[in-house]
């Protein structure tokens, strides 16, 4: 049989024109969001690196706390600092968390050590001395065997962690918190301590196997924006790919019905 000459059908109704501008809305929003996320995968890989780069700073005295009201968190964020000052182990909050990924031996269900040194000047900068596994907690709810008097600790500042609004409030009582969060670890200090640094510092690590296990500061960032970038531009591949295909049908109806009746 001779191969069918159907001439192509004309292309412009009022329904196929929007179709085509919706797919290519569709496409330019694709391609919009995969932009994006190139942006935002170039944001993250400088701030890995500047967090990277504040973390192998030689480390600095702690700000005196005086200047305490002024400083801001994020600028401390990852910094190493020195600090001087006396423990108060009768203070100590414990902070449940499950640790991954961690450098020394022990992980898993635990608590971080939370106690308020009192510094030289009269301030309050609470210090994670490190993890404990939740079966030795007990141990150190009030400080375990801990050096007292004044102590000099080097450490690692952390920005207050955020809670969501599925975590549980302070446990004043049992002196539990669920968030390394300087203000809700405050309410655990009898009234007339401070004032309180608006940081953290996590405490470097000590001997091998020794606990609380200090040297724990993670520095982890979810970055998948190249993947997610791929995502988007491939879904914009796509739509071009189906509406070239849809125009083509609606401009040759007839080769494709001879098809489907085997000619």
């Amino acid at each position: 049989m001779a191969a069918s000459t159907a001439p192509a059908r004309r292309f412009g109704s009022l329904g196929q024109w929007t179709f085509v501008v919706f797919m290519v809305l569709l496409m330019a929003l694709f391609v919009t969001l995969g932009t994006w996320q190139v942006q935002r995968l170039a944001e993250k890989e400088a701030l890995i690196a500047r967090v990277e780069a504040r973390f192998n700073e030689t480390p600095a005295a702690f700000p005196p706390a005086d200047t305490w009201s002024s400083l801001d968190p994020e600028a401390l964020d990852y910094r190493p600092f020195g600090a001087s000052g006396t423990f108060r182990h009768d203070l100590t909050v414990l902070v449940f968390d499950n640790l991954t990924d961690a450098n020394g031996q022990f992980s898993g269900p635990g608590y971080w050590v939370m106690a308020p040194l009192e510094t030289r000047d009269g301030g309050v900068l609470w210090v994670n001395r490190g993890f404990v596994p939740e079966s030795q907690a007990a141990a150190f709810a009030n400080g375990g065997l801990a050096t007292e008097g004044e102590i000099t600790i080097q450490g690692i500042a952390r920005r207050p962690q955020q809670a969501n609004p599925f975590t549980p409030g302070p446990e004043v009582a049992k002196r539990r918190e669920w968030v390394r969060d300087p203000e809700r670890l405050d309410l655990f200090l009898p009234e007339g301590m401070g004032p309180a640094a608006p940081v953290t510092l996590d405490q470097v690590a000590g001997a091998p196997g020794s606990l609380p296990q200090g040297g724990e500061t993670q520095i982890v960032f979810p970055n998948r924006h190249l993947e997610y970038a791929g995502t988007w531009f491939g879904f914009a591949l796509v739509t071009l790919v189906m509406l070239g295909y849809w125009i083509w049908r609606q401009r040759h109806p007839g080769n494709l019905a001879e098809r489907d009746n085997g000619n």
